[in-house]
Formats: C-alpha cells, sequence, structure tokens
C-alpha cells in the first residue's frame, strides 16, 4: 500500500512510497481509512527538506475508517465498525494525567500518525490501533453514530480541541462576548462553541489572506464581526464591538505574540486568555497587565474523553458544523495540492481518501 511518509526526527523530510499493510496481532484492530484530514501540525512539515533516509512515521493523525480485522484477544469491537481515533498509540498509564484520564499531557505519550512512532497514521489505506493504548485508554476509538459521516468524524480532534479550550477550560458564561484570534479549524470551532455557550458578539480576528475564504466561513458559522489585523487596530476595534465590560474571554489559536498582546489589552478586569495556539519566539513585551487586571492566561493542549464524548453529541445533533469548513476533497496520491491550498489559506480543511489501488 501507498503511505506519506515523514523522514527524519528534524522538520520536513516527506516522502510518498510503498510501505507493507500492518500486521494484526492478538489484541490489536485494524482499521481501513476512509477519510483523512491535513492537520496544521503536518503543515509545520512541509516543503522543509531535512536530507534524512531514516525512516520517521506514516503520518495523518485525523482519520477516520472502518474496522476490517480484529485480534482473537479483542471483545469489544467488531469487523464493519466505523471508528474515530483520537490518535493516541501509546501512554504510561501511571502518570498524575493518566490517572485523571487526561491522556494527552501524559510525558509518554505517542501520537499515532505524529512523530516517532512505530504504529503509523492515516495517511494510507490501514492503519493499526495498538492494544496497549486500549487496555488503557478504552476510549483510544469512537464509535461513529449513523448520521455523522467519515469526513466529518475524521476531524473530530479540533473540535474537540476546540470544545474543551472553551467549554471545559474557561469560566465563559452566556450574555458574555468572545474573541477569536485565528481562523483555522480550531478557531472555526472555537467560534462555534462559544456559539452554542450562549456568546453574544463572537468576533473573528484574521489577516489580509484571511478575507478571500475564512471570513466568509467564519461569518456563515457563527461569528457577528470580522476583523482584519493588516488594516484594523484590532484592540481599539475589539473594544468598539464588544463594550467595556463585555470582553470575558479570547481565545488564542494564531500562536502569534503580537495576538497575546492585544488580548491582554483589551481584556476586561478578571478576563481569561485560553492559549490554544503555540508559537516559538520569546515575547518582547511585558505582561505584567496580567497582574494589575487580574487577568487569567490558560494554557491549553488537546482534550479528553468528557470533551469526545460531548463534541460527537453535538456534531450528531447538528449544533456543530464540519461541511462548510470542508473546502478541498482530493486522493491521496494528489497530497501535494493539498498541502499547497493549505499554505495558501485557499482551504480550510482538507480531506484526503485512498486512491492507490
Amino acid at each position: 500500500m501507498k503511505a506519506l511518509v515523514r523522514y527524519g526526527k528534524a522538520f520536513g523530510g516527506y516522502r510518498f512510497i510503498d510501505v507493507p499493510e500492518p500486521v494484526c496481532k492478538d489484541e490489536d484492530i485494524i482499521v481501513e481509512i476512509k477519510a483523512a484530514a491535513i492537520c496544521g501540525a503536518d503543515m509545520k512539515h512541509y516543503k522543509v527538506e531535512n536530507g534524512s533516509d531514516k525512516f520517521n512515521s506514516i503520518r495523518g493523525h485525523e482519520f477516520a475508517g472502518e474496522i476490517v480485522k480484529i485480534g482473537k484477544d479483542v471483545n469489544n469491537w467488531h469487523v464493519g465498525q466505523r471508528i474515530v481515533s483520537d490518535n493516541t498509540g501509546h501512554v504510561c498509564g501511571v502518570c498524575p494525567s493518566c490517572e485523571t484520564g487526561d491522556f494527552i499531557t501524559c510525558p509518554e505519550k505517542v501520537n499515532l500518525g505524529l512523530d516517532n512512532n512505530r504504529w503509523g497514521g492515516g495517511f494510507t489505506k490501514y492503519c493499526i490501533i495498538p492494544g496497549e493504548i486500549l487496555r488503557i485508554h478504552k476510549h483510544a476509538i469512537w464509535e461513529i453514530p449513523s448520521n455523522i459521516t467519515y469526513e466529518e468524524a475524521a476531524v473530530m480532534d479540533p473540535i474537540c480541541n476546540a470544545y474543551k479550550a472553551i467549554a471545559q477550560r474557561s469560566k465563559l458564561l452566556p450574555g458574555q462576548d468572545v474573541v477569536v484570534f485565528g481562523t483555522g479549524p480550531l478557531g472555526l470551532f472555537s467560534l462555534q462553541i462559544a456559539k452554542i455557550m450562549g456568546a453574544v458578539n463572537i468576533v473573528m480576528v484574521g489577516l489580509e489572506e484571511d478575507t478571500k475564504v475564512r471570513f466568509g466561513i467564519a461569518k456563515e458559522l457563527g461569528a457577528t464581526h470580522v476583523v482584519n489585523a493588516t488594516k484594523e487596530d484590532v484592540v481599539s476595534r475589539c473594544r468598539d464591538i464588544c463594550g467595556r465590560d463585555n470582553l470575558g474571554l479570547v481565545v488564542e489559536c494564531s500562536g502569534a505574540n503580537i495576538a497575546l498582546q492585544q488580548a491582554i489589552a483589551m481584556l476586561r478586569p478578571n478576563g481569561e486568555v485560553v492559549r490554544v495556539g503555540m508559537g516559538f519566539k520569546p515575547l518582547e513585551y511585558s505582561i505584567n497587565d496580567i497582574t494589575v487586571n487580574a487577568i487569567n492566561i490558560i494554557g491549553h493542549m488537546g482534550y479528553d474523553t468528557t470533551s469526545w464524548r460531548n463534541a460527537l453529541r453535538l456534531l450528531e445533533s447538528g449544533a456543530i458544523q464540519v461541511k462548510p469548513m470542508i473546502t478541498h476533497r482530493i486522493g491521496l496520491s494528489e497530497w501535494e495540492k493539498g498541502f499547497e491550498a493549505m499554505a495558501n489559506k485557499e482551504a480550510i480543511k482538507v480531506i484526503m481518501h485512498y486512491d492507490c489501488d
């Protein structure tokens, strides 16, 4: 079978090659991939050649499919079930995170379809769900409700991420306003969760290149306002929209240092920033205002079983919309077209289907 794989430990090194089909051991599950989505984490390696010839992993951690084989010791799942993976392949099972079911923050967590894993991910035909994770983390996979498509299920990762960021990490109350920085899937799902939770004004902040596609989709999904940070004074504009007393939450999905600075500046006293995005440059400004105004900056990572259970129900009910965000559908053999569309911000979510038989 064909697969999109990474080489080397450094950034970059994608290749589209032949790989062996996974072998199903006694506790394992084999899934035929029906839909896989390109994530921002995948984009970090695009067009960054590291020169290594050392095989790293089959990529693709946002995927859904059908169980086609189970090991002889598997009792809770059967061939023919439609499932979606939360991409967990390994956790230690004994750390404080694992003890509370917060497996994504386990220091030893290994992700299916991300770096340095021995099982592989969804950018191929068949993927293995290792039995070792199912012994510890029973909900490493979920059955897909009948009215949810494989394509919708494949993007449960960012839906659950946004759900936990707002519904579980913040103290958002109905009637407050929310500002969301970043117009990618995390930002667009965050605005949908904020709408479900009763936010009045939901302001989406992006850049000039987001005006082509993403601002329109944001309005369709419930953004009451969009702010072009390339041309507008973000703090002043958000304050004008929300007023002095109503902005209690900023969800920062861009990872840009300037966005965090602007978030701190626009919040009312005792407001919150949930930092979802990641940046790698040191801050070049004072954060004393978080003390002066008693602002909480909340670090956020991923999701847990509660996120998955509730987000799946919201998707099943129609309260969360995915289809407007799926802008491109391509065969896996055309993976470069999908990555290019993401890089150019012509796409929001690219869904790839295996087309190499």
